[in-house]
């Protein structure tokens, strides 16, 4: 298994200080993990894949839901933050497994999962590894699998715009109907939009096509 993943995304090394973040926000993530477990509908048996995993508290989510009988991957580039996601797997018993890995080189063979979640990692990345990392998680997808997506709902930038997004002081729709078309773009189909339990944050469920062409769409 590899330790080391090359991205073109931004990759957050600082493991330890973004889950302390995090945990500091820790009723508004459980209630966004929570509908993005709801809302991927996931079955016992069921095969998940966590694209930008971070400290894994998502995973660990999912990998309940799909039970003893089921597989839950969380994928990181950060080796930092996939040894801490492992940590926490060991402490609760969980059978979630992670691996350093970028969303452009999924180490899965096509139309393994039943779904794919990703939180907050979509507008970390620059708008042609969205088209080719959201074409990556469509091959991984078996036909009707599912998609569920969580992200800011106003265009976040970087420092200060970042922070208002965070506190839910920056408004608009812009980036979830970008990040509405590139999913499209990439060979998705049935796109539902919804409010996130947090008023800055949406939710976007979308499915692979059963009779999905051999290879996705790529950008032009």
């Amino acid at each position: 298994m590899s330790t080391t993943s090359t991205t073109e995304g931004r990759t957050i090394h600082w493991a330890r200080l973004y889950d302390l973040g995090t945990a500091l926000c820790g009723r508004r993530i459980r209630a966004l993990h929570r509908a993005m477990i709801e809302l991927a509908a996931i079955a016992p048996g069921q095969r998940i894949l966590d694209v930008g995993c971070g400290p894994g508290r998502l995973t660990l989510a999912a990998a309940q839901a799909a039970g003893p009988t089921g597989t839950a991957v969380g994928i990181d580039p950060a080796p930092e933050m996939i040894a801490l996601a492992k940590r926490k797997a060991a402490r609760v018993g969980a059978s979630a497994t992670f691996q350093v890995a970028a969303i452009e080189a999924i180490p899965a063979p096509d139309n393994h999962f039943d779904v794919a979640l990703t939180s907050m990692m979509l507008h970390h990345l620059p708008p042609q590894l969205q088209h080719r990392g959201l074409a990556e998680v469509l091959r991984v997808l078996k036909p009707a699998g599912r998609l569920i997506a969580a992200d800011f709902r106003g265009t976040p930038g970087h420092g200060l715009g970042h922070t208002l997004c965070v506190l839910g002081l920056r408004g608009g729709t812009e980036h979830a109907e970008h990040l509405r078309s590139i999913i499209a773009d990439a060979g998705f189909e049935a796109l539902e939009v919804q409010q996130a339990p947090s008023r800055a944050l949406f939710l976007l469920r979308a499915r692979k096509p059963v009779l999905a062409a051999t290879e996705p769409k790529r950008p032009p």
